[in-house]
């Protein structure tokens, strides 16, 4: 077996590997990275043979289904060989010859950028101008430059560390962007004057709390720029007219632990999702003139075991987003009538998620659907007809039938009795008295909702016979707030307990086994990989945590890292001792002891803002000096990316084979 690296223990700790300027703590990553490809050196043709397997599975050369925006169609499209998107138009007709507004390939030529990042963009509401936004390290913070799209060229205005969000307003001269505190989190709205420097843009709003961000967005209707703070469970919104932006004013005030989140008429109304007396969310409207003094009519009431996660506001309708028995749902009202339809599905578990729609008087709604088993599809909903019209499927050049493969709903039961629903799928025929591999994914925080969609590269690992599943853990939005609400704070432990559950039960019903079962988790859920590698290792083979939040406890104690005070209002803040006593106790690098631990593949990124590179560092340092198997445990870390990894596609890809690879060569597979 090749010796790994140790790191030194300094004051009986590893703190030391967060001192990103420190040499010694960039020589240890490469040590890392060097001893990680060494172990995974009889893997290079397997990887390169995954590689090929995902590229036949994509359409190289492709186009999105163009969206109409006044007098034109905007539509983006990928070249077979290149890394990145060319993002495109036509003028008056989809016949017209084609426009490229941006290519990010040329530009990562250009900059001789390894990484590049594409942030918000926008066109000018006259279609002269584009802003875009541009990291290229992976530390999002992003440079917004600005090109006249009628010569081509690239004006001299730079605006250096924004942050996501930009409108423009309605002259098309100005625009609306956020900017970021010493703990990146985005707390200002400038506004900028083409052609002006960026030291003189002005101020039009500034947080001053330090557990809010900030965000601008222009209304569908382009009569309004909305500036959103929100936390983990409080919202405020402001306005402008998008016409004459001058000083913005306030919808509402802010209230502990209400959110609400509006959308503009032309008319004159505002409709407003909201908390406010509904758990699980109901629909307002109000009129602008004076949100705050006169009182809002409820339009869409709370309604039992239904949430009502979103909304797309048009001229003549509602497009409601719901989740119902944890599927979603989308429902259509009309605001002359108030009648409202919902569209239906046939399968049994699948995802659904609201398309590009730019035009506020659209006679048509579009949105994606897939699951499991059936490939990305976009459909067209007619408003007038009811008429549900498919544009466009995924194409899986390699040739594909849904047919070979089975996916269902399972559910297993919790410590407190909880039903956990655990989304499937494998390739038939499955024996019922044979186990396979199997990869279960979670994740299992801030509400969000891991969608039973579908995935070309995950056939891969279909074709080999393994299954894959998705444990819905609480801590997602699976099941409304309170599912969530189960899943943080002093309920934080559920998530973990959640998951194990799940794998017990796959287990126990026969479709896997300890020696063949793999847990992977990213990010939040690579805080939950690190929870469970502690709590029950005995029931996993393999773990895979990607960008891994397990130093959780030294994190949370530190405000002046980014995210940090936004996570009081997930985790709690552990100035309060009730909290710093719960996050201490699952905590993953505080809980590591001297146990056998599964084979481990832990990643991280070097520029990460969300999750520091010295977590999965100072993780990976303290299992190897207490671990007391023989079992792998590799740390990789990308030195020119962030949290989401490598940015160009095929980069992209070559990553996930060598966790597949992982994957593959400890099950001996």
């Amino acid at each position: 077996m090749i010796k790994p690296p140790r790191a030194e223990k300094i004051d009986n700790d590893y703190a030391w590997l967060r001192e990103k300027e420190n040499p010694a703590v960039l020589d240890y990553l490469k040590r890392e990275n060097a001893h990680t490809e060494a172990v995974m050196a009889d893997t290079a043709a397997l990887q390169e043979s995954l590689v090929k397997e995902f590229k036949s599975r994509i359409k190289e050369t492709d186009e999105t289904v163009p969206a109409k925006l006044d007098n034109y169609h905007y539509y983006s499209r990928t070249v077979a060989g290149e890394q990145y998107g060319i993002y495109c138009r036509k003028e008056g007709s989809l016949e017209a010859p084609e426009e490229i507004i941006l290519n990010l390939n040329d530009l990562a030529r250009e900059w001789q950028a390894s990484y590049l990042s594409l942030g918000s963009s926008g066109v000018s509401p006259d279609h002269r101008y584009l802003a875009a936004g541009f990291d290229l390290d992976g530390g999002e913070s992003f440079t917004i430059k600005v090109k006249d799209l009628k010569t081509g060229a690239w004006l001299s205005d730079e605006i250096k560390d924004t942050y996501y969000s930009l409108a423009w307003a309605s002259d098309s001269q100005s625009f609306f962007y956020t900017k970021f505190d010493s703990t990146h989190r985005p707390d200002r709205v400038y506004r900028h004057v083409l052609g002006s420097k960026a030291e003189e843009d002005k101020l039009i709003y500034e947080e001053k709390g330090t557990n809010f961000n900030v965000s601008v967005r222009l209304a569908r209707s382009r009569e309004l720029i909305f500036i959103d703070i929100e936390n983990k469970n409080t919202t405020e919104s402001w306005w402008l007219d998008a016409r004459r932006p001058e000083a913005p004013s306030r919808l509402a005030r802010r209230r502990k632990d209400i959110e609400y989140y509006p959308a503009h008429h032309t008319s004159g109304k505002l409709y407003i999702l909201t908390n406010d007396g509904a758990k699980n969310f109901r629909l307002m409207e109000a009129a602008l003139e004076a949100p705050e003094r006169k009182p809002w009519q409820e339009l869409v009431p709370e309604r039992g075991g239904v949430t009502l996660e979103d909304f797309d506001l048009f001229s003549t309708h509602l497009v409601l987003s719901l989740r119902e028995k944890t599927l979603p749902q989308i429902e259509i009202l009309d605001l002359t009538t108030r009648e409202i339809k919902r569209l239906n599905f046939a399968e049994s578990i699948y995802a659904l998620e609201s398309e590009v729609n730019l035009e506020f008087n659209s006679p048509t709604f579009r949105f994606a659907y897939s699951s499991l088993v059936t490939p990305h599809s976009i459909y067209e909903y007619n408003f007038s007809t009811g008429e549900k019209v498919l544009l466009k499927q995924q194409e899986i050049p390699s040739g594909y039938d849904s047919t070979q493969y089975e996916s269902h709903r399972l559910w297993a039961k919790a410590e407190d009795g909880t039903e956990i629903p655990i989304s499937i799928v494998y390739k038939k025929p499955r024996s019922e008295t044979e186990p396979r591999p199997l990869l279960l994914y979670g994740y299992g925080a801030y509400e969000h909702v891991i969608e039973a969609s579908f995935s070309t590269t995950r056939l891969a690992l279909l074709e080999r016979g393994m299954i894959y599943a998705v444990a819905h853990v609480r801590g997602g939005g699976e099941g409304g707030r309170e599912w969530y609400e189960q899943g943080k704070f002093l309920n934080k432990k559920n998530t973990f307990t959640d998951f194990i559950a799940c794998a017990e039960y796959l287990i126990k019903a026969g479709y896997t086994n300890s020696n063949e079962l793999v847990a992977l988790g990213r990010s939040a859920g690579g805080l939950l990989m690190g929870a469970i590698a502690n709590l029950a290792p005995q029931l996993f083979h393999t773990i895979v945590a990607d960008v891994p939040f397990v130093d959780t406890l030294s994190t949370m104690l530190d405000p002046t890292l980014p995210l940090t005070t936004l996570e009081y209002g997930e985790l709690g803040n552990p100035e309060e001792k009730k909290f710093y006593d719960y996050i201490a106790s699952y905590s993953p690098y505080d809980n590591v002891t001297a146990k056998s631990y599964p084979n481990m593949l832990v990643t991280g990124g070097l520029n990460d803002p969300r999750v520091g590179f010295w977590e999965p560092a100072k993780w990976v340092a303290k299992l190897r000096e207490l671990k007391t198997d023989h079992n792998l445990l590799l740390l990789k870390t990308n030195l020119g990316a962030g949290h989401a990894g490598a940015s160009g596609r095929y980069d992209a890809l070559r990553e996930l084979a060598f966790e597949f690879a992982f994957i593959l060569k400890t099950l001996g597979l």
